[in-house]
């Protein structure tokens, strides 16, 4: 299991050409229009440098720059050494401003850095490291951080297995930093609390609905906050899903070389807006066969844009054959996010994906990457012995050793049994 953190990759590499770009600019303007002034471009060059290259490749950037300002004032302009002495006291002067100008950039670029580590560390205290198998799941998370700033997001995840069934939920809290922070930890703690008390879905949303409410009454500075939230319960076979979708992104199934999503048939209302309107929580059902994998993410996904403005579509991507196996399917969703992106996020993104193995329901186990778990060897199954009927005889049918006469399968008893591997498949039919 993979819990991490990542940060996308920096600023595109092409800035740091400009101040070269700038000097070659003003050399070819220079021979070919002696009569021009190219010192502008010759002054922008430190002061390109500053932001992108280190403090001695500014100093070099300046240094540059006035010795080919000076060359040609000698070779083109035919003009004595000291004829630009006042253009050659500006970039000397500016090379020097640039100079303080990288120092006090790289100073904030480590604190910076500084802050993004805390936002790291505080972020994976909030959202432990999730089992890599619940029941007959595979589960694996992930957590990318936005490019622009270091405050710690809302988004957040749980899943939790329960009498009632597993448990999961993915969420994203209205605004970043302390007070989001704070939300989100009342939010985990409470679903855990409902998540293994109440025997429904619409109990465990109305308990969440509830605290969210004192957390709003609790802020001082009267700004009330909401979450967009997904709840799910997948019963302990493991054969179906049933999830209540709050103003969310609607999650996706991924099954045999297709995706679609889990698009709400009825709307409703995220935590904190109960009082708004909401009258029932809507519950649906959809097959969860061996194999499909259930990928749940937050807005900070699709909300991400191209160059073009065009926002990111991750149905395509999972739209085909790909591992049963939910950190391969998350590593292909965000490699492709990334490529559609340029390496660039303008809002967190936390995304979790299970998976019902094949083996879970007595189906062939297909390799996945993981270590197969243990398992006790089968005890010997008991001999048989002919069971004395009514009249002193033996009766056709022979019973193993050790069950009482008028023993009846638990079976026949149980009134809501679970659905065997055959039922699982007809029932995702």
């Amino acid at each position: 299991m993979r819990h991490h953190r990542t940060y996308p990759i920096g600023p595109r590499s092409w800035p740091v050409f400009l101040p070269a770009l700038a000097i070659v600019a003003s050399v070819v303007l220079g021979l070919f229009t002696p009569h021009v002034n190219t010192f502008p471009l010759l002054a922008a060059a430190p002061l390109l440098a500053a932001p992108v290259l280190s403090l001695p490749g500014t100093v070099v950037t300046g240094v540059v720059a006035i010795v080919v300002g000076q060359a040609k004032a000698l070779l083109v302009s035919g003009g004595s050494f000291f004829a630009y002495g006042v253009q050659l006291s500006s970039m000397v002067v500016l090379t020097v401003l640039a100079s303080v100008l990288n120092r006090m950039m790289s100073r904030y670029r480590k604190e910076l850095k500084d802050a993004r580590e805390v936002a790291e560390a505080v972020q994976r205290a909030v959202l432990p490291t999730p089992p890599a198998r619940i029941g007959p799941l595979d589960v694996a998370v992930r957590y990318q951080a936005a490019m622009r700033e270091a405050a710690i997001g809302g988004d957040f995840y749980a899943i939790h297995s329960t009498p009632h069934g597993i448990r999961l939920m993915i969420a994203d809290v209205r605004g970043k930093g302390v007070g989001a922070v704070k939300t989100v930890n009342g939010l985990l703690g409470s679903f855990h609390e409902a998540a293994t008390r109440v025997p429904d879905l619409p109990g465990v949303v109305a308990w969440l609905e509830e605290r969210m409410r004192e957390l709003n009454s609790e802020d001082t500075e009267g700004e009330e906050s909401f979450a967009t939230a997904v709840v799910i319960e997948i019963p302990a076979d493991g054969c179906v899903l049933r999830l209540v979708n709050l103003g969310h992104c609607p999650p996706l199934l991924v099954h045999r070389g297709r995706a679609r999503l889990l698009t709400p048939a009825e709307p409703a209302l995220p935590l904190g807006l109960g009082d708004l309107g909401r009258e029932r929580v809507p519950v649906e059902q959809h097959p969860l066969p061996p194999g499909a994998t259930l990928v749940l993410y937050t807005d900070g996904v699709v909300e991400a844009r191209d160059r073009r403005g065009v926002f990111y579509d991750p149905v395509p991507s999972l739209s085909r054959p790909l591992p049963t196996d939910p950190d391969a399917i998350l590593d292909t969703l965000l490699a492709d996010l990334a490529r559609h992106t340029g390496g660039r996020l303008d809002d967190d993104a936390a995304l979790m994906a299970v998976t019902h193995r094949q083996e879970a329901q007595g189906g062939p186990a297909l390799s996945t990457g993981r270590q197969p778990s243990r398992t006790r060897p089968l005890a010997p199954a008991p001999r048989a012995s002919r069971v004395a009927g009514p009249e002193g005889g033996l009766m056709g049918k022979a019973r193993p050793e050790g069950i009482r006469p008028g023993f009846r399968p638990s079976r026949f008893r149980d009134s809501n049994p679970r659905p065997t591997h055959y039922e699982c498949v007809a029932l995702a039919i």
